[in-house]
């Protein structure tokens, strides 16, 4: 409990990394394998996980993505992306391992709840990238890597670089590393009175 309370406290973005650092291939899956464990609605897993790991691929992203230096610098470069209509996908699948009562009970359940609603399939795989990539960075700390969550790059033209399918949306990156310069002046939290509501707003 403590370990896992100091890494959300701790957490920051790194804005630099040691390129010099390589991840190993059994920790970068262990860190994959977390991110694949965050929750989901109806355990449909819309995320798909893009390791870039060409680096002229990471130059070209790297170009629209600001020159942001963690592109390239980072040990990992994860891209977030979330299926919008995983769950038309065969959606018996994501409960494989349940009873087939419950199987079926739930692929009628994912096809009420999604079919029609463009908006609600966009949100929830959205929702699931985010959640997804906080597991991610938490599983990095654990490891005893560093991490930053990015948006700030151009999400067609990543789109494109990575072949992107049509159903597809890039959400964020998530860059994994050893951190080579201080962390910046940090902006601080809001207050718990400001951010916490008790039932309702007033």
């Amino acid at each position: 409990m403590t370990d896992i309370l100091t890494a959300i406290a701790e957490r920051r973005s790194a804005k630099r990394f040691d390129p010099n650092v390589t991840i190993s291939e059994a920790e970068l899956r262990s860190i994959l394998d977390a991110g694949r464990k965050a929750p989901t609605a109806f355990n449909i897993q819309h995320w798909r996980f893009v390791v870039v790991s060409d680096p002229a691929l990471r130059k070209q992203i790297r170009e629209v993505s600001w020159n942001q230096p963690q592109v390239e610098e980072a040990s990992a470069l994860i891209i977030l992306c979330a299926d919008f209509k995983a769950w038309e996908k065969n959606p018996a699948r994501y409960w494989a391992a349940a009873p087939d009562k419950m199987q079926t009970t739930y692929e009628g359940m994912i096809n009420q709840f999604y079919s029609g609603n463009e908006q609600l399939q966009r949100d929830e795989g959205i929702r699931s990238c985010g959640m997804a990539a906080y597991a991610l960075m938490l599983a990095a700390a654990a490891h005893g890597y560093q991490s930053c969550p990015m948006d700030g790059f151009d999400f067609k033209a990543v789109g494109s670089l990575i072949n992107l399918p049509e159903d597809h949306e890039v959400v964020m990156f998530v860059a994994i590393g050893k951190k080579a310069a201080e962390y910046p002046p940090h902006g601080g939290h809001l207050p718990l009175n400001e951010t916490i509501i008790h039932n309702r707003f007033s």
